[in-house]
């Protein structure tokens, strides 16, 4: 007798034996129980997830000798020719091979006949989306109103691609991609009836390769058991298949977790010289640190992730040793290089930055540290190991000038305290602070900066800043706006090391006893400029010689750039 394949021989019989479709069987064996049974049913889904193995059980159910039935006898003649698939009143068609309007109205001619034996007489029709619209509506009206005898059930992966004409006239059921642990545990259970020795981490890498799908899991243990036979090597799985052995993965985080170099460039290494692709190698990483990020954000991660029991143990073991902000920062950077693999020659040189980029990436400070130091700041806490920020400068007392004897003195001694501060270098003035101050907030808020050069600095310290503006102008009630005021608090807290008080003043006439503003400043200083141009040019024995031969005199003074 010819191999039967395991696809084959492991196909569902009852709605019992379906494997991650519990919404189907029961809505099926509930309407069998209730007598709510629908003359048509459309099966959408994603391949090899049970669509044409719930026909056949649903046809078994309507057309079992035992009578209507949840779960078919699968002995009685009409179990066993339909299973076999040469039953005279189920008609598997396929949908791909018959897909004109002559075929329809063959189909349709049919159906006015009474089954030969069964009880009802049920045309299956998979890839039904493969029929031309000509054939869809021949059927329609056969499809609407059928004979009582008659069922139809329709099985495709492309529902979009019917008409909405049909899809009306159906009962839609949507099967799901089954999860990967139910799909191990399908195996385990095919496996050890079949006598074959294989760790479920294999399973689970053929499940892998499946992609929700048991009939192409199926199809692929049926290849690793022709190459292994009955005792089937973890290694050996791996390497038929060409996927990337899970162990890399992990080593991989671990080592990038540990800032281990040589590790990384070794695992690159490893996965080059076994014939990976770079690439399929980066895109499992981008998997493996998505299942990382994922178990560390929440507890209930295994209904969301595809991974069997001991691998979420393992990974959740791994990820509780980083941050979930520093597993994004990862994934972005992985990301990137496979989007630049996808364009560059030098796969391997990607991968390896992108990985050594990873190792050397500095932890994320959390906000809640951020936040609890700049409270601290405000209070006057001292901090340890914080870097130090812009100086402060405060008005000081004036120096004292030392004695003439103490200027001819010998050093003194190091180990005597420090002078007093009427002793030490006088600060920089408030003008130069305020100068400095208002550049600073340029490189942040440049539109602010415009308002702060229009104000008089009437105190600049990082205790007190007060700014004074001429009454109602615009630049006053600018100010003293909420957002702005926030705005400058921040700012002044960045430059100061301190949280100053922020006061602004109206200044009513013209204020000459207030300091000028940086504008001002500016005016002044663009007039000085042009007057001495002016006075240096009169100066100039060229001019002097021009106005002598030509008479007349100089009307402007204008400063050429070198």
């Amino acid at each position: 007798m010819s191999y039967l394949v395991l696809a084959r021989k492991w196909r569902p019989q009852t709605f019992s034996d379906l494997i991650g479709q519990e919404h189907v069987s029961r809505t099926l064996q509930n309407a069998i129980d209730t007598g709510r049974i629908a003359h048509a049913f459309l099966f959408t889904g994603a391949r090899g997830v049970g669509k044409t193995s719930s026909a056949r059980i649903l046809a078994k159910a309507l057309n079992c000798e035992q009578g209507l039935t949840t779960e078919p006898c699968n002995n009685c003649p009409s179990c066993t020719e339909i299973t076999e698939g040469n039953s005279v009143d189920v008609f598997e068609i396929d949908g791909a091979s018959n897909t004109g309007v002559d075929d329809i109205r063959e189909l349709r001619d049919n159906v006015k006949y009474l089954p030969s034996k069964s009880r009802y007489k049920i045309f299956i029709i998979d890839e039904v989306h493969m029929l031309t619209n000509n054939a869809f509506n021949a059927l329609l009206k056969t499809l609407e109103e059928p004979p009582a005898h008659v069922k139809f059930i329709f099985a495709t992966t492309e529902p979009h691609k019917l008409p909405i004409t049909i899809l009306s006239r159906c009962q839609r059921f949507d099967f799901k991609r089954i999860p990967l642990q139910k799909v191990v545990d399908r195996l385990r259970y095919i496996v050890d009836q079949e006598k074959v020795v294989i760790s479920n981490e294999s399973l689970a890498i053929v499940a892998r390769k499946g992609d929700g799908s048991m009939r192409d899991s199926l199809s692929t243990l049926d290849q690793v058991l022709a190459f292994c036979g009955e005792n089937v090597a973890d290694d050996d799985v791996a390497s038929l298949l060409g996927v990337v052995d899970r162990r890399l993965l992990l080593e991989a985080s671990r080592a990038v977790f540990s800032r281990d170099n040589q590790t990384v460039l070794e695992i690159v290494k490893q996965v080059d010289s076994f014939g990976y692709s770079m690439r399929q190698f980066c895109q499992e990483l981008i998997d493996h640190f998505r299942n990382l990020t994922i178990l560390r954000a929440i507890d209930n991660a295994a209904e969301i992730l595809d991974l069997s029991e001991a691998e979420c143990s393992e990974l959740k073991s791994i990820a509780a040793t980083v941050s979930t902000n520093d597993l994004q920062r990862h994934l972005t950077i992985l990301l990137k290089a496979e989007s630049e693999m996808a364009h560059s020659n030098f796969g391997r040189l990607v991968l390896e930055m992108a990985l050594l980029k990873m190792a050397a990436l500095a932890p994320v400070i959390p906000v809640n540290e951020i936040l609890d130091r700049l409270k601290a700041l405000e209070s006057g806490t001292p901090l340890p190991a914080v870097a130090s920020s812009a100086p402060v400068w405060e008005k000081s007392a004036p120096a004292q000038a030392p004695p003439a004897a103490a200027r001819t003195a010998p050093p003194a001694k190091t180990s005597s305290p420090p002078p007093p501060a009427a002793e030490r270098a006088p600060s920089p003035p408030p003008d130069s602070t305020w100068a400095g101050f208002v550049t600073f907030v340029k490189g942040k808020k440049p539109v602010l900066a415009t308002f702060l050069e229009v104000g008089r600095p009437l105190a600049v310290s990082g205790k007190v800043l007060e700014i004074g503006y001429a009454e109602g102008s615009f630049e006053l009630s600018k100010m003293q706006d909420p957002d702005s005021q926030g705005e400058l608090k921040t700012l002044s807290h960045a430059y100061f090391g301190s949280q100053p008080a922020i006061r602004f003043k109206s200044l009513s006439g013209e204020a000459s006893d207030a300091p000028p503003s940086l504008q001002e400043k500016k005016s002044l200083e663009d007039a000085k400029r042009k007057q001495q141009l002016r006075e240096k040019a009169l100066e100039h024995p060229a001019i002097h010689a021009a106005l002598e031969v030509f008479g007349g005199e100089v009307g402007e003074v204008v400063e050429v750039n070198k």
